[in-house]
């Protein structure tokens, strides 16, 4: 097989993340990369080696992750789906797949992410506990909407970042941010370019604050202008089993500029 033609297939992938400890590899722990790559490895028969889009949190979801590897078998895509789903445990599975051109990269090209999390008002339901974080009381969606407007735009996003080091690059564009009903659930839904470590979790933490009457609308432009590094008041971040990364959007090659600032930064 060695003269054959290296392909590269991009997949589509869902998990539920409850029981992985994240997206990224982790020694000794059960994650979505060891476990996709050890299941592309049973089919393939090689040593092949998977790039995702983003690196989602340890109980956080997916309904359309992306990710590639290399190969040189020559298996159509849909069988690559449907041979995938055979061994993959039922939290995760193959939705797609396609053949793409070698220099694909499934981080450098994407220019849109687009997160969701899931709040659920009221009782407890056993059936959506691993994917909502229950706030059990109503919340102000009108005043949660106004103050999620100020995200939209180019900012700093030190003050919604997780763990960065002084000298990260923590600006990003946020390009359009949603907050509505949805029976008894509220979903902040965040569309971006790319998203700092934590950012989408204190986002959704500074608006139940504000939802609950805590903080006043403007709280979330005072934190884009001034990072509470002085003050300790950073937003709390909400458990990650109420995100989900909901679709990476993805255009024309990046230019060799973009893909060297991308590569500087650390992205979720």
């Amino acid at each position: 097989m060695s003269g054959t033609k290296i392909r590269r297939v991009k997949l589509a992938v869902a998990y539920d993340g409850t029981d992985f400890c994240g997206w990224a590899p982790q020694n000794g722990q059960r994650t979505v990369h060891g476990t996709l790559t050890k299941a592309v490895r049973q089919v393939s028969g090689e040593d092949n080696e998977i790039t995702g889009a983003s690196r989602t949190d340890g109980g956080a979801h997916a309904k359309g992750q992306v990710c590639v590897f290399d190969t040189r078998r020559p298996i159509k895509p849909s069988n690559w789906v449907r041979a995938l789903n055979d061994v993959l445990p039922s939290d995760l599975a193959t939705v797609g797949a396609q053949f793409v051109a070698r220099e694909f990269h499934p981080r450098f090209w994407a220019i849109e992410r687009w997160y969701r999390y899931r709040l659920l008002i009221g009782t407890r339901d056993p059936f959506r506990v691993r994917y909502t974080h229950g706030v059990w009381r109503p919340l102000d969606l009108g005043a949660m909407d106004r103050a999620a407007q100020a995200l939209v735009g180019e900012h700093d996003f030190r003050a919604f970042s997780q763990l960065m080091l002084p000298e990260a690059n923590t600006v990003r564009e946020v390009r359009a941010a949603t907050i509505r009903a949805v029976k008894d659930e509220i979903w902040i839904d965040i569309v971006g370019t790319a998203f700092v470590r934590g950012m989408m979790r204190r986002i959704s933490g500074a608006l139940w604050e504000i939802g609950r009457g805590r903080r006043p609308e403007d709280w979330i432009g005072s934190l884009l202008r001034e990072a509470p590094a002085e003050t300790g008041e950073w937003p709390p971040v909400l458990p990650a089993k109420g995100l989900t990364l909901m679709k990476v959007r993805y255009g024309r090659a990046p230019s060799e500029q973009v893909r060297l600032q991308v590569q500087e930064e650390n992205q979720d």
